[in-house]
């Protein structure tokens, strides 16, 4: 099962909701439902699965629902309709319906919590805040400061471990808030607007280092965010939430390329596609060919194929040519004008720079074998937002 997985969840904020839930079933919007009860639906019919290791990102514009979906799981705001499921030792939990001894453990356990406002407590310093938690957990005082060494050293801010809150920048503080929630050793850490309230350029640079611990970590991320380059930077997959329903959900990619209406489409208007659009969702597929197919006409280049789609040689006319290989992080510059074979993932931004390098069109790989191909015109699709065409 997924990890975690809402099932028709409503939220109604009010003492009568249940009036509020015969209102919405008659097929009342959250506005005439306010007018005719006061009674506040934060979220409606939400489907939602998120995977174990996955980072979903919830966005929307303000009032749109995502951090009431959010707080739905860890508790701090119980459904008032619908199944929480998550999977606890083995077996289904509904949150829903959990008992407060069930719940404390996950608070505790098992999910934690990064803040927009940080949170912290101003009269502990640096390495106490991030243990505060610990000490809630009843952990003993010696495994105490080995986990807050660890955080410390992981988000860099060992020197700073004697400091208070106030001695800190806001980015910094936010670094102890993460480094807080990472120390309880949870698997599912929900994190609402963290970096909303930082400079743009201290904000990219906490993106880029959470990027970096989510590689290394690969804990199961909900985040929730107003801006979709954000989102598209993070998240595997997006959930585009309007009036408390989740209008889309899928990858970054899917969310560019295919927008479901017209308030996603507005969305997706003026964001930057460079880092967000993949190989894998541009490319010429090759529907399983093999022998030896052209890679460009006007060039009399040609690849051949194994049988099992394991690339095996390319020709330039009778001209032998070596394929080269791309990796994320190789200077482009050691590229020569040939064949490239790069990874089904790489990003638009990667995918530009090496065509513009090797002059010869991308060869795409997943698992050794070969499944597409990038050239200028599947470049200047992506680049126009356009779908790649689908597959014979």
């Amino acid at each position: 099962m997924s990890l975690i997985r809402f099932e028709q969840v409503d939220l109604v904020f009010g003492k009568r909701p249940r009036q509020a839930l015969e209102l919405l079933d008659a097929g009342l919007d959250r506005q005439a439902i306010f007018a005719h009860c006061g009674q506040l639906v934060a979220v409606a019919g939400a489907d939602l699965e998120v995977e174990r290791g996955e980072t979903c990102v919830l966005m929307g514009l303000s009032g749109s629902g995502k951090s009431s979906l959010l707080r739905c799981i860890n508790g701090l705001n119980r459904i008032s309709r619908g199944r929480l499921w998550l999977e606890h030792d083995g077996r289904p939990l509904d949150l829903a319906r959990c008992t407060p001894a069930q719940l404390k453990v996950l608070r505790t356990r098992r999910i934690a919590m990064v803040f927009q406002q940080f949170a912290l407590l101003p009269w502990l310093t640096v390495a106490e805040n991030i243990g505060f938690g610990l000490e809630l957990q009843g952990l003993p005082a010696t495994e105490r400061r080995r986990r807050v060494a660890e955080q410390l050293e992981l988000v860099g801010l060992g020197p700073w471990r004697d400091k208070r809150p106030e001695q800190l920048s806001g980015g910094m503080q936010q670094r102890v808030g993460l480094a807080r929630a990472l120390a309880m050793d949870a698997d599912i850490l929900l994190m609402d607007e963290p970096f909303s309230a930082l400079d743009p350029l201290i904000r990219q640079q906490l993106q880029g280092e959470l990027l970096d611990l989510q590689r290394r970590l690969r804990k199961t991320i909900v985040f929730v965010s107003h801006d979709l380059d954000e989102a598209l930077k993070l998240g595997n997959r997006i959930a585009i939430m309007k009036d408390g329903r989740i209008v889309q959900h899928g990858r970054p990619e899917q969310i560019l390329l295919a927008p479901a209406d017209d308030y996603v489409r507005s969305f997706v208007a003026h964001c930057n596609p460079l880092d967000a659009l993949r190989g894998r969702s541009l490319m010429r597929p090759l529907n399983g060919s093999t022998g030896e197919i052209c890679l460009d006409a006007q060039l009399d280049c040609w690849l051949q194929l194994a049988a099992d789609q394991r690339p095996l040689s390319a020709r330039r006319g009778a001209e032998a040519l070596e394929l080269q290989r791309w990796t994320p992080g190789q200077p482009l510059d050691g590229l020569r004008p040939r064949p490239t074979l790069v990874d089904a993932g790489i990003a638009l931004r990667d995918a530009l720079q090496v065509r513009h390098h090797s002059r010869h069109p991308l060869l795409l790989e997943e698992q050794g074998r070969l499944v597409g191909l990038l050239d200028e015109a599947e470049l200047y699709r992506a680049l126009r937002r356009q779908e790649a065409p689908a597959a014979d």
